[in-house]
């Protein structure tokens, strides 16, 4: 299954939530494996963005779904990016 990595940042809404809410963090694994991703790590960040995880998702239009759901919320932005695995880049490069 293709793997993604997703970067997020929390806004200010975002951050007030995990303050007071810190388990809210697990929960949004839990919701984004209904929607068809599971999470295969999650790191917690210091830097320009919050968080960090490492997902599988059967494509692009359902890893983009789960983006959409959560960066429409308000409480975090998103960046997401597909990885591919350096054995298959290089597979595709000979």
């Amino acid at each position: 299954m293709p793997i993604y990595i997703m970067l997020s940042k929390l806004t200010h809404e975002g951050r007030k939530t995990i303050k007071k809410h810190p388990e809210r963090i697990e929960e949004v694994d839990v919701e984004m494996e209904k929607m068809g991703a599971k999470v295969i790590a999650q790191y917690a960040l210091l830097g320009p963005y919050d968080f960090l995880n490492i997902l599988e998702a059967p494509n692009n239009e359902a890893i983009a779904k789960v983006s959409i759901e959560f960066g429409s919320r308000g409480t975090v932005e998103i960046v997401t990016l597909p990885a591919i695995p350096v054995e298959e880049f290089i597979g595709k490069m000979t």
